[in-house]
């Protein structure tokens, strides 16, 4: 089925419990018998004898002893060749077929032209037809289906205009194999054509037609003129309806899409495994789960119980709803495991990363992917590019290296390192991960180089440290003629802001309003006014939020405050407290921030304003998570956590380092913590928490006991929050006490230390 494009169709929602069981009961399959026979008749004595049935060897072993037989003998035998794909027993029938003088029968020949094609075999289809006594309808259309499968559209355009010349009438059958080559092409002005030759002769009606120009018009944009084809067809067949919810499903009309699944079912259309797959990825597109498993009950009634195909659409659908014990139960009890199976899966794991409730959360889900990826190993079955390119997004997230440097070395062993998919998801990866040096050696040795391969690497450059190096590598792409986009532009005013090239960064800004008429997000926005409140510029910075077209979100208030706290401008911080206040936050390190400037100022009332809200809203405390990986083996740590078996050495080394940290200026700054173990009304004395075991210092403690100091590797930690002022400026000197690299994700931004310095130009310890 080919992938379409979108258009407004009118929005319906499906009835969806009474109209699917009323459907479900009246699709039942019937069994069919597929046995071919061959019949020989034979004389003995003079006396004709009854045909008697012989198996396809018996068949083929007449032919191979040079037995004369008559032309409608081959024709079941290739049939046979066809479906079992047997290339060199056709070659074999075509060598006697010539050897008896049957080449002559235009029908016989046209049937092994048709045998060569739906084996692969183009040349030599195309040896045959070229040989053909006399071209009818049906050899010109068997050559034209046979270059559409074989991938070759442009050659089926050229076969189609050849026949035309020829003064050969095409059959509706001949016009859907051009209208298929023509989507392969996207060439919509070409299927127009013929779309108005199959009017002309009124055969637009007919349903391998429709179904051809309902792809075609998809594909090419125009869902509108899509669904028009398919309502014209007369007589609908499950093709019609499986063509147009494709479209609409993959157009972002799934509620549609399941409408027309209703309708199909009332007009008495029994659904085929691609149906009911698109069907299914039409609920995981609403996420609706009711709908979903009303489907696959309907899957079952129809007899598609062990359908693989089906069986990975319901799990992904699981996945896709967040129920992941259901699609592990589900995925454990299939007796025969693809790999599309495996990759729904490790790909259905990463994504959930991105929709979990919080990062704890969304850590789990990772090392659940990587455990699966693990399995796939050992089952012996290879891993494809789709496989690696979701393997290496959860490295990213996880900031798990080691584990993303062998699925490298993977990809470069079976060859997959060469898709630019997988290429780009590396650079990413190293980006991600802190491994600037190889994230640039990766894109350097990429063959093709994509937007997205660009954009990865700018972003990577300005993220990292790197500002001057993502402005060069912009300048670059552009002369290369790659044409930015709207997260190209957040990468190199990024990397404006972490410089503090003010003039740059507007004269960028411009550029990509005036020069490439992209509008700017709030993403463009916040990193201007990043950039303002790095530099102190706290008056530019609020005039710049004026020049908005919309209303500043969460991150840009928060960002106002802590500019606003670490400058002592009370009044400003304030003012941006409330305006972050009537946004009515949902995260709890909002709440906190908040929490902190009150308190610091010893605004009680607004202490208590601030936790009423944070009740109304049913928020939970902060969860503190940290993880690091050491040896293959991810670690996790939670604040004041004294679990791990180190535990004791741990609190001890941090002990050390802290009064190491004094003699470089380092004090102690305490910070209010709501947190799950906190009690609700905490009293104002003891408002204050130590920071001395926040979960990354527990982290990096481990990193250092279980890292050797005379090969240093970087300590890379990820956190569930966004770390704390104390805790930046702690680290910091912990870098330059141990003279390692340290690499912290937080929530909010990566932190690379190095020698006492940090990639965020200290910000972090603005918050």
């Amino acid at each position: 089925m080919t992938s379409l494009p979108s258009v407004a169709v009118t929005r319906r929602t499906p009835k969806s419990e009474s109209e699917f069981r009323k459907y479900s009961n009246s699709f039942l399959p019937s069994e069919k018998s597929l046995g071919v026979s061959y019949q020989r008749s034979t004389q003995s004595d003079g006396v004709s004898e009854a045909p008697r049935c012989l198996d396809f060897r018996e068949a083929l072993s007449l032919i191979r002893e040079g037995t004369k037989v008559e032309s409608a003998f081959y024709v079941p035998i290739l049939q046979e060749c066809i479906n079992k794909k047997l290339v060199s027993d056709a070659q074999k029938i075509h060598a006697h077929i010539i050897k008896t003088g049957a080449h002559k029968d235009t029908f016989l020949m046209t049937f092994l032209l048709n045998t060569y094609a739906k084996c692969g075999r183009m040349e030599t289809a195309r040896q045959v037809f070229d040989e053909l006594p006399y071209r009818n309808v049906v050899s010109w259309t068997a050559l034209m289906t046979g270059y559409v499968h074989d991938s070759k559209p442009e050659l089926a355009v050229q076969i189609f205009r050849e026949m035309l010349e020829a003064g050969a009438y095409p059959t509706n059958y001949t016009l859907g194999a051009a209208l298929s080559a023509c989507s392969d092409l996207y060439s919509k002005e070409l299927g127009k054509q013929i779309h108005g030759y199959s009017i002309k002769y009124r055969i637009d009606f007919d349903a391998s037609i429709g179904n051809s120009l309902c792809s075609l018009y998809s594909k090419c944009g125009s869902l509108d003129c899509a669904v028009k084809a398919f309502r014209v067809v007369n007589i609908k067949n499950v093709i019609s309806w499986t063509a147009v919810i494709s479209a609409l499903g993959d157009n972002g009309e799934a509620a549609t899409g399941l409408q027309f699944f209703v309708e199909m079912l009332s007009e008495d259309i029994q659904p085929n495994e691609f149906t009911l797959t698109s069907a299914l990825s039409l609920c995981c597109a609403m996420q609706s789960l009711d709908i979903g498993t009303q489907i696959h009950s309907l899957a079952i009634k129809l007899g598609f119980e062990s359908n693989l195909p089906i069986k990975n659409s319901v799990m992904y659908l699981y996945l896709k709803c967040g129920r992941i014990h259901e699609a592990k139960k589900l995925f454990d009890e299939m007796e025969t495991i693809s790999l599309v199976t495996w990759n729904a899966m490790i790909a259905g794991h990463a994504r959930m990363m991105d929709y979990a409730k919080d990062d704890l959360a969304a850590y789990q889900c990772g090392t659940e992917a990587l455990s699966i990826f693990l399995k796939l190993n050992r089952s012996g079955m290879k891993p494809d590019l789709f496989t690696f390119s979701s393997v290496l997004t959860v490295c990213s997230s996880l900031v798990a290296l080691e584990q993303g440097e062998q699925v490298h070395a993977q990809t470069m062993k079976t060859g997959f390192l060469s898709d630019v998919v997988v290429g780009t998801a590396l650079v990413n990866m190293y980006n991600k991960c802190g491994s600037i040096e190889k994230a640039s050696k990766a894109f350097v040795e990429m063959s093709t180089r994509t937007l997205i391969s660009w954009t990865s690497m700018i972003t990577g450059f300005a993220q990292n440290g790197h500002p001057q190096q993502a402005l060069q590598l912009f300048e670059d792409m552009r002369l290369a003629g790659v044409r930015p986009n709207k997260i190209t532009f957040v990468g190199v005013l990024s990397a404006c802001s972490h410089a503090g090239m003010v003039d740059e960064a507007l004269d960028y800004f411009k550029m990509m309003k005036n020069v490439y008429k992209i509008s700017p997000v709030m993403d463009h926005y916040a990193c201007l006014i990043d950039m303002f409140v790095r530099l102190g510029r706290l008056d530019e910075a609020f005039d710049f939020i004026k020049e908005m077209d919309f209303e500043p979100n969460e991150f840009i208030w928060s960002m106002l405050i802590a500019g606003c706290r670490s400058q002592g401008k009370s009044e400003l911080g304030f003012y941006a407290a409330e305006q972050l206040l009537k946004l009515k936050p949902k995260d709890t390190e909002t709440y906190n921030l908040l929490l902190n400037m009150y308190l610091s100022a010893g605004k009680w009332k607004e202490v208590s304003r601030v936790r009423k809200m944070m009740k109304e809203e049913k928020l939970g405390g902060l969860k503190d998570w940290s993880w690091i990986s050491i040896k293959d083996k991810i670690h996790s740590f939670k604040r004041n956590a004294r679990s791990n078996a180190q535990s004791g050495e741990m609190y001890e080394l941090l002990g050390n380092l802290h009064e190491k940290a004094k003699s470089f200026g380092y004090e102690w700054e305490g910070s209010l913590e709501v947190t799950d173990d906190d009690e609700e009304d905490v009293d104002e004395e003891k408002a204050f928490s130590s920071t001395v075991y926040h979960s990354e210092k527990l982290a990096i403690a481990f990193g250092l006991l279980n890292t050797s100091n005379a090969v240093p590797i970087p300590i890379r930690v990820t956190k569930s929050i966004s770390m704390c002022k104390d805790c930046h400026n702690f680290i910091r000197i912990i870098s330059l006490l141990s003279g390692r690299e340290i690499i912290i994700r937080d929530s909010k931004r990566l932190h690379k230390f190095i020698n006492g310095h940090c990639s965020c130009g200290d910000f972090g310890a603005l918050i």
